[in-house]
C-alpha cells in the first residue's frame, strides 16, 4: 500500500520569514565555526531518514515552536 504525497505548498501565508532573518540563518548554518558544522551534519542526518514532505513538516513545526515559546 503506498502513502500518497501530502501537498504542503500553497494555502494563505502563516508565517513570515524576513530577509535578514533568511541571511542569518544561512550564515549560522555554513559559516559559523561552531554551529555550521553541527547544523550540517543535523541536515544530511534528516535528509537520509525523512521524506521531503516529513522534512517540510518538521521545518514548520520547529518554526511554530520556537515562535510559542520565545527567546532562550
Amino acid at each position: 500500500m503506498s502513502t500518497r504525497p501530502i501537498e504542503l505548498l500553497g494555502g494563505e501565508s502563516v508565517y513570515c520569514i524576513n530577509e535578514s532573518q533568511l541571511k542569518n540563518a544561512f550564515r549560522l548554518a555554513n559559516d559559523d565555526p561552531q554551529s555550521a558544522p553541527r547544523i550540517q551534519a543535523e541536515i544530511a542526518a534528516l535528509e537520509e531518514k525523512l521524506s521531503r514532505n516529513e522534512r517540510a513538516a518538521l521545518a514548520f513545526v520547529l518554526i511554530d515552536r520556537l515562535l510559542k515559546t520565545g527567546s532562550s
